[in-house]
């Protein structure tokens, strides 16, 4: 989820023609929602809100796609390398997809391309659930916009902001915190934000969100979302937290290459305690009585430019 900042090359993909990727396209025909931003900035919820419309379906964080690409671009055999780099991915186990039932999926695609093996993975999982649409949710895709909009031109944006110090409160507990001092976790907030804004310049459709409005609002700013990503609106969508855990328990315990346990399906599950229950605004500030007043001055003297910009209080 964390890690250093970086941007994957653009997508450029040699076996496959402008032409084919905007037929493949069309094919598809709606348009795909992309949920990015900070981890612990309330990318989950919204998730689980557009996982419970009854036509669209998101899977756990994905993560493969900037690997799979990498491995495409550089095969002789790009089928063979982009499904062994999707299947080996550490995310692979919590999408409860039969590898060989991608296999076979992938080997149905003529020709054979890396947008097609992308949509074929969605849309195995959406068709699990009984559903025809399909979303993501990752994170860490905030630093790749431009590669996968141009593998994906139904690919829309959705970038979830949420006040840093909240999220610096959320994420320094957890074991993929980029550091435990304040001014680490602010400079770590500021750069991705910066970096994801400056790339949606390159990814035509782009919606930043806000969580504290997701929260106070969720109505108003589904709505929105749905406008954005052209899907009816759903009550039921409002409902999501009934659906949740059940949701949520798909995820499997992760290990490390060393076989040890790198996160348990437990402390996955408890870290997404909050989406059982309706949105509450008492998340919202926290940072207000839960920092001491020196951690407040050191994350402001980092980005308190950004926090002011995005109309925080500062």
């Amino acid at each position: 989820m964390f890690g250093q900042v970086s941007v994957f090359p653009v997508f450029n993909d040699s076996a496959t023609t402008e032409s084919q990727v905007a037929s493949d396209s069309e094919t598809q025909g709606l348009p795909v929602p992309f949920i990015v931003g900070v981890a612990r900035s309330g990318t989950t919820l919204l998730r689980l809100m557009l996982d419970a419309h009854p036509e669209m379906a998101i899977p756990p964080e994905t993560g493969f796609i900037p690997a799979a690409l990498s491995a495409y671009q550089a095969s002789e055999n790009p089928q063979r390398d982009f499904f062994q780099a999707v299947v080996q991915f550490a995310t692979w186990d919590d999408a409860n997809i039969s590898a060989a039932e991608y296999r076979a999926a992938l080997d149905g695609l003529r020709p054979f391309t890396f947008s097609g093996g992308v949509r074929t993975f969605y849309r195995l999982y959406a068709s699990r659930h009984g559903k025809h649409r399909w979303g993501d949710k990752t994170p860490l895709y905030a630093l790749h916009l431009p590669e996968i909009a141009a593998a994906l031109p139904e690919a829309r944006f959705l970038h979830l902001i949420r006040d840093g110090r909240d999220v610096t409160l959320s994420v320094r507990p957890l074991w993929f915190a980029p550091g435990q001092d304040i001014q680490s976790l602010a400079r770590d907030w500021k750069q991705r934000i910066e970096t994801t804004r400056e790339l949606s310049g390159r990814a035509r459709n782009y919606l930043e969100i806000r969580y504290e409005d997701l929260v106070r609002d969720p109505e108003r700013e589904l709505t929105k979302v749905c406008q954005f990503i052209d899907l009816p609106y759903d009550p039921l969508m409002l409902l999501y937290y009934r659906n949740a855990e059940g949701r949520l328990s798909e995820v499997k315990t992760r290990y490390r290459e060393d076989g040890s346990v790198l996160i348990s399906k437990t402390e996955r599950l408890f870290n997404h305690r909050f989406t059982a229950s309706p949105p509450q605004a008492s998340r919202i500030d926290r940072w207000k009585n839960q920092m001491t007043e020196e951690e407040k001055r050191e994350f402001l003297g980092v980005a308190g430019k950004l926090l002011k910009a995005l109309g925080y209080e500062t």
